[in-house]
């Protein structure tokens, strides 16, 4: 199955002193097919050239109507030439309604604003 919406994404930098990794949480809020929360932790790197990130974001809603929970797991790399983005679903962490939901996630950023593709599996 597809479900296809908008996601509006609040990133708050945390103050890590001296480590020179980027770190922030995410507070996620899904509309269309996905209506409902997500909360995470990111944590990003930039040098020269290269930026790359990881994530666990903890969503809580419905997909299709169908209401529960599930983590989704983030890791991410860009360059110049390339953009490689994967975001799935963690096996074994889904609750409710959705507890046998598999899936993987697309997002693309179209003037600003953020959508999402989700193929999954129920």
């Amino acid at each position: 199955m597809i479900a296809k919406g908008r996601f509006e994404v609040v990133l708050d930098p945390q103050d890590d002193g001296e480590f020179s990794a980027g770190r922030m949480t995410i507070d996620k809020l899904y509309s269309g097919d996905i209506e409902g929360t997500g909360r995470g932790q990111m944590l990003s790197k930039r040098t020269e050239g290269v930026s790359v990130y990881s994530a666990i974001e903890e969503f809580r809603g419905r997909v299709h109507g169908k209401e529960g929970s599930f983590t989704l797991f983030h890791a991410g790399r860009m360059t110049a030439s390339e953009q490689l983005l994967q975001i799935y679903i963690v096996q074994g962490s889904a609750a409710g309604a959705l507890e046998t939901i598999q899936g993987e996630m697309d997002i693309k950023i179209i003037d600003g604003k953020h959508f999402y593709e989700f193929n999954y599996t129920l």
